[in-house]
């Protein structure tokens, strides 16, 4: 079956269709990418630059007399390694509580088949549905019924459960091939056992993405820590930044945004294979 579209392949394969088509392309390309970094060069260059020079108007694109005092000064100001060890453990702790549930939770409804399991899905995917600002009040008044402010398992708990996180674990563990799990029993071992031995060794890839997913988003969130994290010696990162940036200059604010922003930039370069290999895995059974 052929599919018609706007430009018909003999249009594209002539001389000027061709020439039209890669002068769309690097366009597409060049203004994507000036999209996405800009904002990243716009950071790195403004911490370069005095304060002075970041106001003027209209505003310079390279720093006249680039210095890195900005960051120096950053570093001190905020308190960054302290607010940097705070973040660390807090999506430390909060991705083994998250990987403990959202693991268990999927295997369970992949393997384990129990009752009603496509409607336990079906529930978890529609709190996807609901805007965070809606469950934010009942939840902040749950933590402090429980005596959880100032304390990590207000953040670790919150994020434990993950409907977008199960589905996409789901979706790999049913990829499994049952003959594995079918030879583990056989083998006697239970459960636990499969989970630990079988299931756990082939689902690195989806492991990965799950985890990078997991960390990032408790390394970048705001207003949760805001609200249950209001010690200075306890803040994340983000609200450590916001509580101190209207005290300082605006270069010593980018100087601060772009040293908490090389850990996850880092991360991203490191495992930007196992994302988009964790994120393709599952999709086709074999």
């Amino acid at each position: 079956m052929q599919f018609r579209t706007i430009v018909s392949p003999h249009q594209l394969n002539s001389r000027w269709g061709r020439r039209i088509y890669w002068v769309v392309l690097v366009a597409v390309l060049v203004l994507f990418t000036l999209a996405f970094v800009f904002p990243l060069y716009w950071m790195v260059t403004g911490a370069l630059k005095t304060p002075e020079e970041l106001a003027q108007m209209p505003p310079t694109l390279f720093p006249a007399d680039p210095t890195p005092t900005a960051f120096f000064e950053a570093w001190d100001l905020f308190d960054i390694g302290t607010l940097l060890l705070n973040t660390g453990y807090y999506s430390l702790g909060g991705w083994v509580v998250c990987m403990a549930v959202d693991v268990s939770a999927a295997y369970a409804l992949s393997k384990l088949r129990p009752m009603f399991g496509n409607v336990i899905l079906g529930m978890m995917l529609a709190t996807l549905m609901i805007p965070a600002m809606v469950v934010l009040i009942p939840l902040y008044v749950t933590v402090v019924d429980l005596g959880l402010l100032n304390n990590p398992w207000a953040l670790w708990l919150p994020a434990a459960a993950n409907g977008f996180n199960i589905f996409l674990l789901k979706r790999f563990f049913d990829s499994i091939p049952r003959e594995l799990i079918e030879a583990a029993q056989i083998d006697g071992a239970g459960a636990v056992r499969i989970l630990r031995s079988v299931v756990l060794p082939i689902s690195r890839p989806i492991l990965g993405v799950v985890s990078i997913f997991t960390i990032v988003t408790s390394f970048k969130d705001f207003v949760w820590p805001l609200l249950v994290m209001t010690d200075s010696d306890k803040m994340t990162i983000s609200v450590g930044l916001s509580q101190t940036a209207g005290a300082v200059t605006q270069n010593q604010v980018m100087g601060g945004l772009l040293i908490t922003s090389i850990p996850m930039i880092i991360v991203f370069f490191i495992f930007q294979r196992h994302i988009m290999a964790g994120l393709t895995a599952g999709s086709i059974k074999g």
